[in-house]
């Protein structure tokens, strides 16, 4: 996408308009039941943001260009980053205590099968659905995960519509929905905080930080603690996930198909199809390592929209500018290693790293680093990440919603809720 689009002034100063907003309402919380529903700046932010998408509301489309929400896809990794660089900031200095809860960071991961394990017998029983069921709840369905159904089924086939199912409805709630089931299961005081941290690990970037946000906003005096083990969890997800997913969990899902219907499996599609074309109608987002210069010029100015939005419940805008540096530096040097590695890891995993390298103890200068990022809010820093989001709904998302039909939906809130309390429970008992 070129560089102007971007960079338009009405994209960002929108999103600035919308976090404040979303910022100035704060922390909302609902009594429900024996816990309470936790609404956070994020959710505020993403409501409002779909709300003046010109590709949702007919109003908005005569104030807003359609580029402006073209323009904002590629800023939701980009604003990501920076949090995640943040993320990093609180493992360094909790390295001692995340080594000794080494084997439940470990073997959490295996709550990944908890996708399948509840929500395939519903797909299959109770909804009546077919080879879908296996796409729809083998993974919770990200970019790498519908790779694996690419090669191995095709995406024009069952297998291929129930993981696109699965993503669209991730994409459009997966964010909102973990950071609500997060805040409302740590009111319930059922699971080690700590545990719940570590099962916000498995999903994506956005995931992961509206999930750990909410946490801890929850209990805001184990902030630091918790977002640590939640950071940890991520890198191990990107380190064993993909892999778990294709030799564990894909064949669990297919013989646990098989049991629940006596139908054999279906032979793989991807030596008799050109898997490289297929490929091509899933999701793709351009990576920002490929062109640093650009990148490092948008990258600049999605630190500028988190600077603001971290005034109203973070510190100042004097006060917090060495911290907002520190983390776009941490990124930029992480985009780097990104492109030059002799081995790939995504991005967010590399800059994950570097923030947690030159916050370890031993470090020369951790202790300066620290004391400048505390100025930057974790909460205030995701709620322009959701703004972008709302804005990036775009016609092809939103017609395979409707396309997917509310099967597919419960089905994916259950792939969700599965893979989360199923590593919840795993790393409570393992702690």
């Amino acid at each position: 996408m070129p560089l102007s689009k971007l960079l338009d002034w009405r994209l960002h100063a929108l999103v600035i308009l919308v976090s404040l907003i979303s910022e100035a309402i704060g922390i909302l919380r609902v009594p429900m039941g024996p816990g309470t529903l936790l609404l956070l700046p994020l959710f505020y932010a993403f409501i409002i943001g779909v709300l003046v998408n010109p590709n949702v509301t007919r109003t908005a489309g005569r104030f807003i260009p359609n580029r402006v929400s073209q323009a904002a896809g590629p800023l939701i990794l980009l604003s990501i980053l920076p949090f995640i660089a943040r993320f990093g900031s609180t493992i360094g200095p909790a390295i001692e205590d995340l080594i000794n809860a080494g084997p439940a960071l470990v073997l959490q991961e295996l709550g990944n099968l908890g996708t399948m394990l509840i929500a395939l017998p519903v797909a299959v029983l109770v909804f009546k659905m077919g080879r879908e069921a296996i796409g729809a709840t083998y993974s919770i369905a990200r970019e790498p995960n519908i790779a694996v159904i690419s090669d191995k089924y095709g995406l024009k086939g069952p297998e291929g519509i129930g993981v696109m199912g699965t993503y669209v409805v991730g994409t459009m709630f997966g964010t909102l929905w973990f950071a609500l089931m997060a805040g409302y299961l740590t009111s319930l005081d059922i699971f080690d905080p700590r545990a719940l941290a570590m099962a916000c690990g498995v999903g994506s970037g956005s995931m992961v930080a509206a999930c750990s946000a909410a946490i801890a906003g929850s209990l805001p005096e184990m902030k630091d603690e918790l977002l640590a083990f939640a950071g940890a969890s991520n890198l191990m997800t990107y380190a064993t996930g993909l892999y778990l997913s294709l030799f564990v969990a894909l064949p669990i899902a297919e013989r646990l198909y098989t049991l629940l219907t006596g139908k054999r499996q279906a032979k793989p599609v991807g030596a008799q199809v050109n898997a490289t074309a297929e490929a091509s109608e899933a999701p793709e987002e351009e990576r920002p390592e490929r062109n640093l210069g650009k990148t490092a010029i948008v990258m600049a100015a999605a630190c500028a929209v988190a600077w603001v939005a971290n005034t109203i419940n973070g510190a100042g805008l004097i006060e917090a500018l060495p911290g907002m540096l520190i983390l776009y530096v941490m990124t930029m040097i992480g985009l780097v290693v990104t492109r030059y590695a002799p081995f790939y890891l995504p991005g967010v995993a590399w800059v994950s790293l570097v923030s947690i390298l030159l916050t370890l103890p031993w470090v020369p200068g951790n202790a300066w680093l620290v004391d400048q990022l505390s100025a930057v809010s974790f909460l205030a820093i995701v709620t322009p990440v959701l703004a972008y989001a709302g804005l990036a709904l775009s016609t092809r998302e939103l017609a395979m919603f409707r396309q997917a039909g509310w099967k597919l939906v419960l089905i994916a809130l259950l792939v969700f809720t599965g893979t989360f309390v199923a590593s919840a429970m795993i790393a409570d008992l393992l702690l």
